[in-house]
Parts: C-alpha cells; sequence; structure tokens
C-alpha cells in the first residue's frame, strides 16, 4: 500500500514557500476513503491503514539493511504532547529493534555544549543499513532558544553574539549544508513536525494529571513552556520554512488525532524508503556455489 500522492504533497512543505502553519489544520483528516465515516469505523479503518504500512515498513527495512546503501533517519518535532513518543511506539512497532536507534534529545549536557550545537546530533547518526529516529533534535537550536535565548550563553559562542536575526539565519544555513552533506553521504532524512492545536494539547496535559499512571509524565516546565505558545509558532514557522529543502523537506503532519496523525507518519516513511530503489544485493557466480555446496554438505550430514 502507498499513501496517496496528493496528501504527501499537502503535508510537505514545498522549498522556498512559507510553512504556512497558520493556515494548516491540526485537526485535518487527510485520510482518504473513510474520512465520512463514524469515528469508531474510521478509526478502524486507519488501524487497518497503519498495520499495513507497520508491515511494509517491516519489510522495507529488511531491504534497507540488505542493500547497505543507505540509512534513513526519522526527524519528529513537536510541542509538549503533541505526541512524538506514542508515533514512535506505534510506528515502529514491527520494526526489528536491531535495525532501529531512538535517540531523545534533551537540555544538552556540559559536554554537549563544549561542542557545536550540531555535533551530539553527528555523533549519535545512524550507519548503513539502519533507520535512526530523532525524537526532537538539532532542531532545538533554532526554536527553544530562539524562544529563549538566554540559553546562548551556555554554548559559549565566539563574542557572546546577541541573538540578531543573523544568527539565525547562519544557523539555518549551517543546518541545510548539513543535511545536504548527509544526503549526498546516504542518508535520507524525513522531517515530520507534528502539528498539534493549543485546545488539543490543553485537553492531553489535564488527562496526564488526571490519570495517576501517567503522573510521570507530567512536567511543570509543560505549562510554562505553554505560556510561550505564540513564540514557539512563530519559531517553527520560520525554522519549518527556511530549512524544508529538496534534498531533506519538511512534512507538517495534523496531530489532533492520533491515529490520522501515525498512519500518515508511517505512510511518509514507507514511501521515502520505497523511493531509494533499493534492492537485494546480486550473489555472485562464486557464492552461489558456496551455498550450493554448504546445502550439499547440511544435507549429506
Amino acid at each position: 500500500m502507498s499513501l496517496d500522492g496528493a496528501i504527501t504533497s499537502m503535508l510537505a512543505v514545498t522549498p522556498g514557500k512559507p510553512a504556512s502553519l497558520a493556515k494548516r489544520d491540526p485537526a485535518a483528516r487527510p485520510e482518504g476513503p473513510g474520512g465520512s465515516l463514524p469515528k469508531a469505523e474510521r478509526r478502524q479503518l486507519l488501524d487497518e491503514e497503519l498495520g499495513g504500512f507497520t508491515a511494509e515498513l517491516a519489510a522495507a527495512q529488511e531491504l534497507l539493511y540488505a542493500s547497505g546503501t543507505w540509512a534513513v533517519l526519522v526527524i519528529l518535532q513537536g510541542l509538549d504532547a503533541a505526541g512524538k513518543d506514542g508515533t514512535i511506539k506505534h510506528v515502529m512497532s514491527g520494526v526489528n529493534p536491531q535495525g532501529c536507534e531512538v535517540v531523545s534529545f534533551k537540555q544538552p549536557s556540559a559536554e554537549e555544549l563544549d561542542h557545536d550545537f550540531l555535533w551530539r546530533a553527528a555523533k549519535s547518526l545512524p550507519a548503513s543499513g539502519r533507520i535512526g529516529i530523532f525524537n526532537r533534535s538539532y532542531y532545538e537550536d533554532v526554536i527553544v532558544v530562539r524562544v529563549h535565548p538566554d540559553l546562548l550563553a551556555a554554548q559559549h559562542l565566539p563574542g557572546h553574539p546577541e541573538p540578531a536575526p543573523a544568527l539565525w539565519k547562519q544557523r539555518y544555513e549551517d543546518i541545510n549544508a548539513f543535511e545536504r552533506h548527509l544526503e549526498r553521504s546516504g542518508v535520507r532524512i524525513v522531517k515530520c513536525f507534528l502539528h498539534l492545536s493549543k485546545r488539543e494539547q490543553k485537553k492531553r496535559l489535564l488527562e496526564r494529571l488526571d490519570n495517576p499512571a501517567k503522573y510521570w509524565k507530567f512536567s511543570e516546565a509543560d505549562l510554562s513552556e505553554r505560556g510561550y505558545w505564540d513564540d514557539y509558532q512563530a519559531a517553527y514557522e520560520e525554522a519549518l520554512t527556511a530549512t524544508s529543502t529538496p534534498w531533506a523537506p519538511w512534512y507538517v503532519v495534523p496531530a489532533d488525532h492520533k491515529h490520522v496523525m501515525r498512519a500518515l507518519v508511517a505512510g511518509i516513511l514507507v514511501e521515502t524508503i520505497g523511493s531509494l530503489g533499493l534492492a537485494v544485493p546480486e550473489v555472485t557466480p562464486a557464492k552461489l556455489d558456496l551455498i550450493h555446496d554448504a546445502k550439499a554438505r547440511l544435507l549429506g550430514d
């Protein structure tokens, strides 16, 4: 199965064009057939669709490993409660854990702050044949740091520059060059911004407070950062617009409906790996002789 090309185009941020987040509906249901069905039936349809994508993703991962020519880096960005953890859990449920690595980027350590902002990401990149997932990423340094410029003081930048527009423009350029280098080196990048509405975020945060089993997920920072909602929207708007490129486009995935979001992310990932033109390595005549010999020896054992 494959994601409708019209849906993929709708989700993508066209390089050189504004991301236009304010015009994108976080509650959109671009799931194609079944969109008008009752909620229960629509959810069942989406579960079946997600199951189909995860099965295909498992096969695609095996092919990715066998070919050994490409790695795939999945970048998930979004505000608190956007569903990054759940997306990783459900979309990657059928993937062999040996071929997949998940890295969560939180507040940088002292060692990480002693290096450039791309360093901690560069050392966590997936090897050829593997899928790497960044739960948040180096984009935090043009999002969170943009919203809280006082964090720049800890980054030991030359001359302690003021957070002027030129600094963010330079970082966008660095990111684009870094991602271009990765693409040229055999790392295909899939960037998904999980677009959550303020209303839905409130609902999900309240669910955490109402459910003792989810208390561990709550952080005071969730509420304090919610107060910067407009600043985060502006930072994401500029960052996505500046860094959606032909070699690493952004996809803005509506995140208010989790089942829709997960199916779309899975579909984008399957489509991306499918576009790599992967094939199982050809077996040489000499290797084929060894295989026939080994089979004969085992049968005669």
